[in-house]
């Protein structure tokens, strides 16, 4: 295992086939079970490496994870003193990657086949594929929704299940068990597969989103290449996702979902269509505020605050000493 205190050139390595990159937030047991996961079920003739990101975890989840990961030449594990974030922690650890391909895994899953081989076999046979993934499943072998359709006022104002019944050709059911690959519009980050040359291209995750809706945001900008617009679920490949374990659910998380849902709507498609879903949505939590007098918390964002980024969790992490 390398452990690197500062960046070091990877020009004297040579280039491996897959970069798996995975972030640790105070969850150093989930983190050390992955990567086992990943190192049991991965194939023997795979050039891969692991790269893992602690994101300015409590010292002493950090020095649990340091001491519990396997000793192996091709796994690095680098130290944040902030965090910052799925994206910026995934951008901090492609600095590290020299790969043609970057698996994206959350350390809150467990692969349940060899993923990995299964997923570069499907990019190199399809040329203009840049993105794919597995079909997820939850720690009860309930099969999950692995992928979705674009962020778009449309989607939000009417739901999903609505545009699924009305143009089931472009949205198909998230719902339903797909037996051979099936193109979608974006797909989940807990496991995203990735061509390094179009992640690339397109300037990787927006690093401005602390968290979520980083992947939408990065399916959308793929899919304007013209060599590599497409993203695929590839059902054969499966893993299992323990869902919420590395984030937890609280209000400051649901605050930061609202703040990256119109962020990223705002970004890809116009700012007539954020104004109209921020005004829905401050409508929908005001009435809701009168039963439950919580949910006024989301009417101060989004009215008052006016939904800024400058309320992101982002702007309230603090540099670690150690």
């Amino acid at each position: 295992m390398e452990i690197f205190p500062t960046f070091v050139s990877k020009l004297t390595i040579s280039m491996y086939q897959i970069a798996v990159i995975l972030i640790n937030y105070n969850s150093s047991n989930f983190t050390i079970n992955a990567v086992k996961s990943l190192i049991e079920n991965t194939s023997d003739t795979l050039n891969w490496q692991i790269v893992i990101i602690d994101n300015a975890s409590e010292y002493e989840d950090y020095k649990k994870l340091e001491k519990g990961l396997p000793k192996m030449d091709h796994l690095t594990l680098f130290r944040s003193r902030i965090n910052t974030g799925f994206g910026g922690g995934n951008m901090l650890g492609i600095q590290f990657a020299n790969a043609k391909y970057y698996a994206f895994v959350n350390n809150d899953t467990l692969i349940k086949n060899d993923c990995l081989s299964i997923l570069l076999e499907f990019l190199q046979k399809n040329k203009r594929v840049a993105l794919c993934a597995p079909q997820g499943f939850d720690e009860d072998n309930n099969v999950l929704k692995s992928f979705d359709h674009f962020l778009t006022l449309r989607r939000e104002l009417f739901g999903r299940k609505i545009l699924e019944k009305l143009n089931p050709k472009r949205y198909p059911k998230r719902n339903k068990i797909y037996e051979t690959p099936i193109k979608v519009e974006c797909i989940p980050g807990s496991f995203l597969f990735v061509d390094a040359n179009a992640f690339n291209s397109v300037g990787g995750f927006d690093t401005n989103i602390f968290l979520y809706y980083e992947e939408t945001d990065l399916a959308y900008r793929i899919s304007k290449l013209k060599e590599q617009p497409d993203c695929y679920l590839m059902p054969e490949a499966q893993y299992i996702h323990f869902r919420g374990k590395s984030t937890g659910s609280n209000i400051k998380i649901k605050k930061e979902l609202k703040l990256s849902l119109l962020y990223v709507l705002k970004k890809n498609s116009s700012y007539a269509h954020y104004l109209i879903l921020k005004t829905f949505l401050t409508i929908k939590y005001l009435f809701k505020s009168l039963i439950k007098p919580k949910s006024f918390t989301f009417v101060n964002l989004l009215l008052f605050q006016g939904a800024s980024l400058s309320k992101s969790l982002k702007h309230s992490q603090k540099i670690l000493e150690k």
